[in-house]
C-alpha cells in the first residue's frame, strides 16, 4: 500500500512538474506557432519601410512563421502605439518604430501611451535626418534660409511629421535662437512631407532621407543634417551644430512589443531579427538610405529608452519648448 502510494505520489510530482514547464516551452521554445503582425509607425514604400520588409522576410525564414507588416504612420505613429500598446503580451503583436515615437512625441502632446506600455526587442539602426528645400529656392544655406525668414515673418512654412517630433522640434530650436516664425504644416508620413514640398505647398522639408533621390537628382538642395556626423553622400551639407545650433536628433529605429512579452520570446526575437541584420540584402538597403546598421539587444535598449526620456524632458525645459 505504501509502495503504491509512494508511486501514485511520484506521478503527481511529475505531472505538476511537466505542467510547470509548459507555459516555459510555449512561451519560448515553440514560439511562434502561427503569423506574427508587425505594426509600423512608418510609412509604405519609405526606405525604412523597405528595410523593415526585409528585416521581417529573413526572420519568418528562420522562425516558420509569416511576419506581416501593416503601415500606420497616423497621428506620427501614434496610433500604431496606441493600437499595439493593447494587445495580449504574447510576441504575435510587435511594432517597428523609433525613439521618436516613444519617448519624443508623449512629451510634447496628449497621448494615451507612454514607453512604459511597452515591452523592448531590440534596435537595429539609426536614421539619417535633414533639412531640405526645392532647388530653385532663393536661400542656398541654412544661414541664407534664417536671415530671409527674419525679414519675410511668417512667411516661411515648413513641413515634417507630427508636432514633439525631433523634425519639428528642430525647427522650434531653430526658429527661437534666430528669433524668427515660420509656420509648421503636419503630415502623417516622411513620404507626404516631402510631396507637400515637391508640390510647392511649402517652402522647407524636416523629414528623413525620403529626399535622398531628389537632391541627388537636383530637385532639392540639402541645407543641414542632424545627426553626429556629416552625410557620406553629402559632403557638402554641414551638421547643425556645424550651423550653430546645439541639436542632434537621437532617434534610433527598433523593434518593440506590449509589456508584458515573456523573456524567452524577447530573447528569440532578438536572437532572430540581430541575425537577420547580417543578410547583405538589408545591409544593402540601409547603406543605400544612408542609415546606419547599429544594434543593441533588449536590456541595452531598455537603458537608452529611459536615457532618452530624461534627456528630451530636460531638453524641453530648457529651451522652454511646449
Amino acid at each position: 500500500m505504501k509502495g503504491k502510494r509512494r508511486s501514485m505520489n511520484k506521478r503527481l510530482f511529475l505531472y505538476g512538474l511537466i505542467l510547470l514547464l509548459v507555459p516555459t516551452l510555449s512561451s519560448g521554445q515553440e514560439f511562434p506557432t502561427k503569423p506574427v503582425t508587425i505594426t509600423t509607425t512608418f510609412g509604405a514604400g519609405t526606405p525604412i519601410d523597405l528595410a523593415n520588409r526585409v528585416l521581417a522576410s529573413k526572420v519568418e525564414k528562420m522562425l516558420g512563421q509569416p511576419f506581416i507588416i501593416n503601415n500606420n504612420p497616423t497621428g506620427a505613429g501614434m496610433v500604431a502605439l496606441s493600437l499595439v500598446a493593447k494587445q495580449k503580451p504574447d510576441g504575435y503583436h510587435l511594432l517597428f518604430g523609433t525613439t521618436t515615437t516613444l519617448v519624443w512625441v508623449p512629451q510634447f502632446r496628449k497621448v494615451n501611451v507612454k514607453h512604459e506600455d511597452f515591452t523592448p526587442i531590440m534596435q537595429f539602426g539609426k536614421p539619417a535626418v535633414g533639412l531640405v528645400v526645392r532647388a530653385d529656392a532663393p536661400y542656398k544655406t541654412l544661414k541664407e534660409l534664417t536671415e530671409y525668414a527674419k525679414k519675410n515673418p511668417g512667411k516661411i512654412s515648413y513641413s515634417a511629421t507630427g508636432k514633439g517630433t525631433p523634425k519639428q522640434v528642430v525647427m522650434d530650436v531653430i526658429a527661437r535662437q534666430e528669433g524668427i516664425e515660420w509656420t509648421f504644416i503636419p503630415y502623417d508620413a516622411d513620404n507626404l512631407a516631402l510631396t507637400a514640398l515637391l508640390g510647392g505647398h511649402v517652402d522647407v522639408c524636416s523629414a528623413s532621407p525620403v529626399w535622398l533621390p531628389h537632391v541627388q537628382q537636383g530637385r532639392l538642395r540639402l541645407l543641414a543634417t542632424y545627426g553626429e556626423n556629416r552625410m557620406k553622400t553629402f559632403q557638402e551639407a554641414p551638421t547643425l551644430k556645424e550651423a550653430g545650433y546645439n541639436f542632434m536628433d537621437p532617434a534610433v529605429y527598433l523593434l518593440v512589443g506590449p509589456k508584458g512579452i515573456p523573456p524567452a520570446i524577447v530573447k528569440k526575437l532578438d536572437e532572430a531579427f540581430h541575425k537577420a541584420m547580417e543578410d547583405p540584402e538589408f545591409i544593402q538597403v540601409m547603406k543605400k538610405a544612408e542609415y546606419e546598421i547599429f544594434y543593441r539587444n533588449s536590456t541595452d535598449l531598455g537603458k537608452f529608452i529611459q536615457e532618452q526620456y530624461l534627456e528630451i524632458r530636460k531638453l524641453r525645459a530648457d529651451l522652454k519648448l511646449e
